[in-house]
């Protein structure tokens, strides 16, 4: 069975912008997630965040919205908000790591309060228009909080379970917890999807081989570093006449043409792109000079000379 492949939200990398020309340049995604929507404190979302979810911003794009919240009236709220705009899924977001989230029972720092989260469903569940699935760490500070949550989450109608098996305090390093992850599949009564360091189309194939009854995976940075890497898990190829490095330069084009139009200027047009090419730059040789490159740009014409010489003397790797 062909895998499923989503492409994970991101805050400041995958708006609807990056959404958009990655699906007219490349293959192989089928969902495209969106960073979290949240209420802020006058319970209103930011002009930003609607703009990125409305529907005519995402045409052809199979995208599902992601919330935080942790209180049954936000939910309901950014809920129905989304089910009125004709969205026919959702996520919650139990994963952001970052503390100034966690800090207030957000993301990652609401898993060790199973107990809340059974109440957020309990009220929520009969109330939703939508399919609901849960994007999560295997806990804040202890690995064993998901063996608390699963139960939880067993007794209600999930459509998805994705897990990127990691604490909440590792953020994005140290050990990926497989062993973990491994018993999720056997407590779960959903079907589950894996998230986390999938990079290189050898991270799947090992995964792929490790979990034989998987078939959904979410990718995040290694998409972004690697817009191909969906294609070579799927064995296509949407543009066989072209080099890598060919497609990447016009898919690079577009994209910039993208947040010319958006941003407000130079400097904020270069601090962009500049912040996709700490992820670019993997795919090439040498990336370190790659990423130097675009770093010491401070201007377009120095910004796209680095972009040339890069393309040029530079091979994609990925």
């Amino acid at each position: 069975m062909e895998s499923k492949i989503s492409l994970a939200p991101i805050q400041g990398i995958t708006d609807y912008h990056f959404r958009n020309t990655f699906q007219r340049y490349f293959d192989g995604v089928d969902f495209f997630y969106s960073p979290y929507l949240r209420l802020d404190n006058d319970k209103q979302l930011k002009r930003p965040k609607v703009k990125d979810i409305l529907p005519e911003n995402n045409v052809g794009v199979h995208l599902v919205p992601q919330i935080m919240a942790n209180s049954a009236d936000e939910f309901l709220h950014l809920s129905s908000y989304l089910a009125d705009l004709g969205y026919k899924k959702l996520n919650w977001n139990l994963g952001c790591p970052f503390p100034m989230v966690t800090n207030r029972e957000l993301g990652s720092g609401l898993l060790p309060h199973y107990n809340k989260i059974n109440d957020i469903l309990e009220e929520v569940i009969p109330g939703l228009k939508t399919l609901l699935s849960v994007k999560m760490r295997i806990g804040l500070d202890n690995t064993d909080d998901i063996f608390n949550i699963l139960p939880v989450l067993n007794k209600f109608p999930i459509d998805e379970v994705i897990i990127h098996p990691r604490t909440g305090k590792q953020m994005y390093k140290g050990e990926i917890h497989t062993d973990i992850f491994e018993k999720c599949l056997s407590l779960s009564n959903h079907s589950i999807s894996y998230n986390g360091d999938i990079n290189t189309l050898d991270d799947y194939i090992k995964l792929n081989d490790k979990f034989k009854t998987l078939n959904s995976f979410m990718i995040g940075r290694g998409l972004v570093a690697n817009p191909f890497l969906a294609e070579q898990i799927k064995q296509i190829d949407k543009n066989p006449s072209k080099s890598k490095i060919e497609r990447f330069k016009e898919f690079h084009a577009a994209l910039t043409d993208e947040y010319v139009n958006a941003l407000s200027g130079p400097s904020h047009l270069i601090s962009r792109m500049t912040a996709f090419w700490e992820y670019f730059s993997r795919s090439f040789s040498n990336s370190h000079k790659v990423f130097k490159r675009i770093k010491k740009a401070t201007s377009i014409n120095k910004y796209w000379a680095a972009v040339e010489v890069n393309c040029k003397e530079e091979s994609w790797i990925a």
